[in-house]
């Protein structure tokens, strides 16, 4: 069936080829000179550099036609001067603007606002973004191809607005220090990204293919600066904190106790291009917890990565593999193995561009033990390290290889009983191939760990390849994964099972490593009409294969689906899974005891609502149903969010899973429930409280923060946390409330 769609499909991708993006920079051109008069950046622009510049303007649509001009007019300027790159925006519009928080990092991409694709490098391979609101409200990222902006990334810059009847105008200064460029450049990859929310409609200023994300680098126009800017000298920033609190612990019934820490971040410019992050003692108190998520799989959930330190240039360690596959996860780092904190006591990375072609980044990270030496609950003190390069080919593509290392410090009875622990290494290389346009692409890798002892079924494989046209888009991927492959810096999602030994629960818990390969594939096509209320059909199907070491089958799955998306920014979604699963373990779901080892085949239902978007009150539900192993599956999903524009953000997550098995296993009901309260006082001082009740994971969790940002990239955070059972209901487990105070000094 599969050979026979790529038949039908293969004879029309000549009707949906791609744009060559290495040619924009030829026609898309913006210059920058240096500033005729000082600039105060209040947002008025009326400083003569503003009025003498030529700007950048007839933005193309982006969302959800790409074929026409803008209709909303947008311009941009560019200047400098030794220490600052200015902008100047006139985005005109109503009076009324959609703003969906005053939060920063916060639903950009939901409201209106004006965004800054900035490529100092020129070379396609990272970019940074600066989005601001109306109501100038920061939005900042780093930007890597093929990847999703978080909005996780922060530094310092400088942006003021105002609002007028007839348009919006903003002021954006970007310290020099905070850009990573080449010295003797002067033509830097550029765009803007206009998001209007109002008409569900997304801009930019180059012509950027339908198919393809607005944030795209290879459709990059060029801004051509008079003169390379300088060297910053004296580029070091300094990020000192303290930290106090007092907490409980019900569990361990230990008596109420405060604490007092102190530590400190620094950035280095080794060059105007490469950077040097150092830390001693970091603290993470005040990031924003997981946000929890029912697990129906036998396999490990992945959650992403949020602490600052390793977030620049973070896609040169972590951009190897593919999910479920990741060589390296920087969370891996300060965790031991049941995934509780351990002390992380210093670290350094040096990351970024040594010259046009190459990209490196270094890493020394080292923990601390925890726990009393010789009881189950210790764990030693740890060093991990990772060395990675990556080298340009050609336009957009890249070949790339790294080491990492992960040693511990163990006694030899340490070692003995647990030899497995006393080290971990893993290395590999990987090609990755992207035409001028983006359309075609291709990808391959080979990747080994080394333990002690082991010396086979250790090494992991990939390949794969798709088109992704304007209408149609295809992809076919593949890999290989040995049951040794150990990656004690990286996450592996399949290859550790999770049950039980027997059918019953008291039975011992189980961990079995179980090698694989897989085939998966995607074929998907777009109809995007002209006229009336919709604007995309969207119709795919899905198929993945799964097979254990020696041929065994493992997993089937299958996904027909159709998405609706309305001018409205609602939209719809219908989806139908036929699969089928050979468990070789008893796996603990059902209320009385596991499922039994067996193949199991069974078919899902899902129809999911979105409603607009732009709304005080927009809400999302989908239902789930069908069959699920040897029983039936029912889920409710609904969330739904109220909005007082612009101080407040009332929302409300609902997810119940009913599994019903024959009556021997027993019925299950997970529920999950996540209120969450956010009071933006003003955009420098926010307040968030986030509930969790889950009782999957026998856990309600409250977590409230006040954040005050009382100068650009300096906060006071005042954290309270307080986890309780759901059975016996709200019996206390912790508790605790921390204070941290940083301060960002740029010498």
């Amino acid at each position: 069936m599969q050979k026979t769609l790529l038949l039908l499909i293969l004879p029309l991708l000549g009707l949906a080829q791609g744009q060559d993006g290495s040619k924009f920079q030829d026609e898309y051109q913006i210059h920058s000179s240096r500033i005729k008069d000082e600039i105060k950046i209040d947002g008025e622009l009326n400083e003569n550099t503003w009025k003498e510049a030529n700007p950048a303007k007839d933005f193309w649509q982006k969302y959800p036609q790409d074929k026409e001009r803008a209709k909303r007019k947008t311009e941009i300027r560019a200047s400098y001067d030794d220490k600052f790159l200015y902008f100047a925006a006139t985005c005109y519009d109503t009076s009324y603007h959609i703003v969906q928080t005053l939060k920063r990092d916060a639903r950009y991409w939901e409201g209106d606002g004006i965004g800054f694709l900035i490529d100092a490098q020129n070379q396609k391979s990272n970019a940074f973004f600066f989005g601001v609101s109306p109501y100038n409200v920061q939005h900042d990222d780093l930007i890597v191809p093929y990847g999703d902006m978080s909005f996780s990334w922060d530094n310092k810059w400088y942006s003021a607005t105002k609002i007028y009847p007839d348009r919006w105008t903003v002021e954006i200064a970007i310290p020099f220090k905070t850009l990573r460029y080449s010295a003797d450049n002067k033509t830097w990859g550029i765009n803007f990204i206009r998001t209007d929310a109002k008409n569900n409609q997304w801009h930019t200023w180059t012509h950027v293919p339908v198919q393809f994300n607005s944030i795209d680098l290879g459709y990059t126009g060029a801004m051509i600066l008079d003169e390379a800017p300088k060297i910053q000298k004296g580029n070091v920033s300094i990020i000192p904190y303290i930290k106090g609190g007092i907490s409980t612990n019900q569990e361990e019934n230990t008596k109420p106790k405060s604490n007092f820490d102190a530590g400190l971040d620094a950035k280095v410019a080794v060059t105007s291009s490469l950077n040097l992050d150092l830390t001693i003692n970091p603290d993470f108190s005040q990031i924003e917890v997981d946000v929890q998520q029912t697990n129906l799989t036998r396999f490990s959930l992945f959650y992403p990565e949020r602490r600052t330190f390793f977030l620049e240039n973070d896609d040169i360690f972590s951009g190897y593999g593919a999910p479920p596959f990741r060589p390296f996860f920087s969370r891996t780092i300060g965790l031991d193995n049941n995934g509780l904190a351990v002390p992380i006591l210093f670290g350094a990375r040096l990351s970024g561009n040594v010259d046009k072609n190459w990209r490196i980044g270094v890493m020394n990270m080292q923990t601390g033990a925890k726990g009393e030496r010789g009881t189950e609950a210790y764990t030693p003190s740890k060093n991990f390290s990772a060395l990675s390069l990556i080298r340009k080919v050609g336009e957009r593509s890249f070949v790339k290889g790294y080491f990492l290392n992960r040693a511990g410090n163990m006694t030899d009875a340490e070692i003995k009983a647990n030899p497995l622990e006393q080290f971990g290494r893993n290395a590999g290389t990987e090609f990755s191939y992207s035409d001028a346009s983006g359309t075609w692409n291709a990808w391959g890798g080979y990747h080994y760990s080394m333990k002690p002892n082991i010396t086979e079924k250790n090494a992991f494989g990939q390949i794969g390849g798709g088109y992704f046209g304007r209408n149609f888009s295809f992809f076919l991927d593949g890999s290989i994964v040995g049951k040794n492959y150990y990656a004690d810096m990286g996450f592996l999602n399949r290859l550790v099972n999770y049950g039980k030994t027997g059918n019953s629960y008291d039975s011992d818990d189980l961990e079995a490593r179980i090698g694989y390969s897989h085939i998966y594939n995607e074929i998907e096509y777009t109809h995007r009409p002209t006229k009336g209320k919709v604007n995309q059909h969207r119709f795919g199907v899905e198929n993945f294969f799964v097979w254990n070491e020696g041929g065994l089958f493992s997993e089937e799955f299958h996904r027909f689906r159709y998405f609706i998306n309305f001018k409205n920014s609602s939209g719809l979604r219908f989806r139908i899974d036929p699969q089928m699963v050979n468990l070789l373990f008893y796996t603990p779901l059902p209320d009385k005891k596991p499922l039994a080892p067996a193949r199991y085949a069974f078919t899902q239902y899902n129809v999911q609502y979105g409603s607009d978007s732009r709304k005080k009150l927009a809400f999302n539900t989908s239902v789930r149903w069908g069959g699920f192993y040897n029983g039936t599956l029912q889920q409710y999903d609904v969330s739904a969010t109220y909005r007082v524009q612009p101080w407040g953000n009332f929302s409300l997550g609902f997810q119940q899973n009913h599994l019903n098995f024959p009556d021997e296993y027993g019925s299950t009901t997970l529920l999950l429930i996540n209120p969450r309260i956010e009071i933006n006082f003003a955009n420098n001082l926010f307040w968030t409280t986030f509930l969790q009740y889950n009782t999957q994971r026998n856990n309600f969790n409250i977590n409230s923060r006040l954040q005050w940002r009382y100068k650009p990239m300096s906060d006071f955070y005042l954290v309270y946390t307080d986890n309780y059972f759901t059975d016996p209901l709200l019996k206390n487990k912790n508790r605790a409330l921390v204070f941290k105070f940083n301060y960002w000094l740029t010498l």
